[in-house]
């Protein structure tokens, strides 16, 4: 593999986020009401309770933060469950995190009839934690233990059975149908600013700790062999990877809903552009996961104008070819 010197790295880094802050402007900026910059500025800096400076400080910028947030929780997510599980394809989505915290919160909406934001992204970290460990525990029985194959099948299957759970429940409550049925879907639009300061410690804690981890994250990548050597405790590292996975994926089901496909590709192109140093790999992924959530968000107001696509549509549409090329690659090698 061609080592890339850390000077084009941090170039890199700090391209990604200027197109990362140019991604959120236009978020700002563009959609079906007709807004320009300097209405967008004006609405921060001269407010005069307009049509257009009440949807740009109450619609979009709420809008812009939570794809940001999300998309770059969901592309760390999978740089670091690819890692630990040694599976290309590994990503909150394809092993049923995302689906087990959807499922968690049809459940308490349609049962419990939840409304407190702070409950609401409790039952999202405890769907997605129960997924994690119903994976785990399936995926290692027998006698060869974890492999990348029957981790990506004990994955399909949880979120198989949780997405059937959720149909079913949603169809025989048509009342909660239409609440519930645009969140599954995946989408940032509507999302209130409470919502991401609600989840944003917890995400925040699991940007940092994911950061913190990297240089044990390169250790890892060498093999649980070569890692013990090193001397990596690696119960405590692999247990603190998951807690960060559950916080981040979580995090985002509850704000967002389940949007896939980020945590699968993000992590690759990430890759391909600055390399396997964790150190640099996990903020890269971060801010190419939010350029993208972004930038579908924003597609997705234009197809049906004047009406929107759920985002998660759009990402299942961009990532299931890439989705095909990493499985046939992955487990060709």
């Amino acid at each position: 593999m061609i080592l890339i010197k850390n000077s084009t790295k941090l170039f890199g880094i700090i391209v990604a986020l200027l197109l990362f802050l140019v991604c959120i402007g236009m978020s700002i900026v563009f959609g079906y009401t007709n807004t320009s910059i300097h209405t967008a500025y004006e609405a921060f800096t001269q407010f005069n309770n307009s049509n257009e400076h009440l949807i740009i400080q109450n619609v979009r910028l709420p809008r812009a933060l939570i794809a940001a947030a999300v998309g770059a929780s969901l592309a760390m997510t999978g740089v670091l469950m690819q890692t630990l599980t040694k599976n290309p394809l590994a990503s909150p989505d394809i092993l049923g995190i995302n689906a087990g915290a959807g499922l968690a919160v049809v459940l308490a909406v349609t049962f419990m009839h939840t409304a407190s934001l702070q409950a609401f992204t409790w039952i999202s970290f405890l769907g997605a934690g129960f997924a994690a460990i119903a994976v785990y525990v399936i995926s290692s029985a027998g006698h060869d233990g974890l492999t990348p194959l029957k981790i990506t099948l004990a994955g399909a299957a949880m979120a198989a059975l949780f997405a059937s759970f959720t149909q079913g429940i949603l169809t025989a409550n048509e009342a909660e149908l239409e609440q519930v049925l645009f969140w599954l879907a995946g989408s940032v639009q509507g999302r209130k600013l409470e919502l991401l300061i609600a989840v944003l410690p917890y995400l925040l804690i699991g940007w940092i700790a994911a950061i913190m981890i990297a240089p044990k994250m390169n250790v890892l990548a060498m093999g649980d062999d070569v890692a013990k050597g090193l001397g990596l405790k690696l119960g405590i590292v692999k247990i603190v990877v998951v807690v960060i996975v559950i916080l981040l994926a979580g995090g985002s089901v509850a704000v967002a809903g389940p949007i896939g496909f980020i945590g699968i590709v993000i992590p690759h192109v990430a890759r391909k552009l600055i390399g396997t140093d964790h150190r640099w790999l996990i903020p890269f992924a971060g801010l190419l996961g939010g350029i993208l959530l972004l930038a579908a968000d924003i597609g997705a107001r234009y197809i049906i104008m004047p009406r929107e696509v759920p985002v998660g549509v759009i990402t299942a549409f961009i990532g299931t070819p890439s989705f095909v090329y990493i499985a046939r690659k992955g487990f060709r090698n």
